[in-house]
């Protein structure tokens, strides 16, 4: 049986950088198909999708809400040949009733240990409309290593330099932030993985560069120091959300190769300058993620807020408005107070306002989102900030022996012309 396994395109932020990493999900749920299906993956994001490939069945795994419109095309497309087609994903859970009306399936839930059954009733031609395992989650043990394989490796990259692999080592959160859907998701349990079984499929991994793409590493002290301890001896350089605040937590984390880490900036307190600073002492860059149009924001709190970033000498910043994602809190406000006026999913892109805010118009904030990117890069662009972490990582795998000459052109521009600048 040929199964042909998509990912569909979705848009950059505005302003943003371009550029492109694995996609995650789709190698996670490949893992749990059986063995004797042929499997192809496309990444709409760098390939093409054709549409008269011979293909017995179709999966679509969306990860963002932006891409549920565009999935539904590619599987109205399919559908129209007479080929079956599967939704599965993030985004499917999100928008799970829609999606029903442009699939002959969905898949709701983690799914190891499930995949046998849906492939089963495929064959017999009883495939159901609905597998809803949301609230029946497999054991973490169950959790395999990513068909990294099916990747056209060849195709991520920037400029010539290997991006990062993505690899998690827990799933779920015990935290339930105003903006985020993953408590409605994956649960309010932290679910670490095994250890030993998260180490091996890192150490599996050919390429020295890894993002841990886990909500947040720090949800267990003990867990965190042991899973970085563990990670020593691969000599990986990765970057990771937010990392426990404790020096010994930071200090292990430094020797475990953390390159940086993305960092969610809420405000201008002395904690999060003093937190930062932690970072950068660790030898740890520093990626802000700030959201804007939250309910206390005033054009002059976020004009203070990017003062802020660069008083703080952030390494980069990503702005983003205030998105009102299905299943979250901010969602559920926001429509009871019927303040969302667009539910185009096309424009919940993270950089549209789709909201009402509380002090200025939407037009304003939309303003204000530029003027934050803007700003904070004015004086040193994106690239050369970007540049300025990818030399970080090129000296700590120079200094590991663990640099790869296919980044020679890296090392070339980093240390030859000396100039900081791609």
């Amino acid at each position: 049986m040929k199964f042909l396994l998509i990912y569909p395109k979705w848009p950059k932020l505005e302003r943003q950088t371009e550029f492109h990493l694995p996609p995650h999900g789709p190698v996670v749920f490949a893992a749990t198909i059986p063995d004797n299906i042929e499997i192809q993956l496309i990444d709409e994001n760098l390939e093409t999708v054709n549409f008269d490939a011979p293909v017995d069945f179709v999966g679509i795994s969306m990860m963002l809400t932006l891409q549920v419109k565009r999935g539904w095309q590619i599987a109205d497309s399919f559908r129209e040949k007479g080929v079956k087609v599967i939704f599965g994903g993030i985004a499917t859970m999100l928008h799970a009733e829609e999606t029903m009306q442009h699939a002959d399936a969905v898949f709701l839930g983690e799914a190891e240990g499930r995949m046998e059954e849906v492939f089963s009733d495929f064959a017999k031609g009883r495939l159901k409309k609905i597998y809803n395992y949301m609230d029946d989650r497999p054991p973490i043990e169950s959790v395999g290593a990513a068909r990294r394989d099916l990747l056209n490796r060849d195709l991520y990259n920037y400029r010539g330099v290997q991006m990062f692999d993505l690899v998690h080592a827990s799933r779920g959160c015990r935290f339930h932030c105003y903006p985020c859907a993953v408590a409605y998701l994956g649960g309010r349990q932290f679910r670490p993985r095994p250890i030993d079984k998260a180490v091996e499929e890192m150490a599996g991994i050919d390429n020295n560069r890894l993002f841990i793409v886990d909500n947040s590493l720090a949800q267990d002290t003990a867990w965190e120091m042991d899973l970085f301890r563990e990670m020593i001896p691969l000599k990986k350089k990765w970057c990771s959300h937010p990392i426990e605040d404790r020096p010994e937590v930071l200090n292990l984390a430094a020797s475990a190769g953390a390159w940086y880490v993305y960092q969610a900036i809420f405000d201008t307190s002395d904690y999060i300058r003093e937190r930062i600073k932690r970072y950068h002492d660790y030898g740890i860059g520093v990626e802000g993620t700030i959201l804007l149009g939250l309910d206390h924001h005033t054009e002059d709190y976020i004009k203070r807020l990017v003062d802020f970033l660069l008083e703080i000498e952030l390494d980069m910043a990503e702005f983003t408005v205030l998105t009102p994602f299905p299943h979250t809190t901010a969602f559920e406000e926001l429509d009871r107070a019927k303040r969302i006026f667009s539910y185009d999913w096309d424009d919940y892109s993270a950089d549209k306002v789709v909201f009402y805010p509380k002090h200025m118009s939407p037009d304003r904030l939309q303003e204000m989102f530029y003027y934050a990117w803007d700003t904070f890069y004015k004086d040193e662009s994106q690239e050369v900030k970007m540049f300025k972490l990818i030399q970080q990582v090129v000296i700590k795998e120079m200094a590991d022996n663990t640099f790869r000459p296919r980044d020679r052109r890296l090392a070339s521009q980093a240390f030859g012309k000396g100039r900081g600048h791609p």
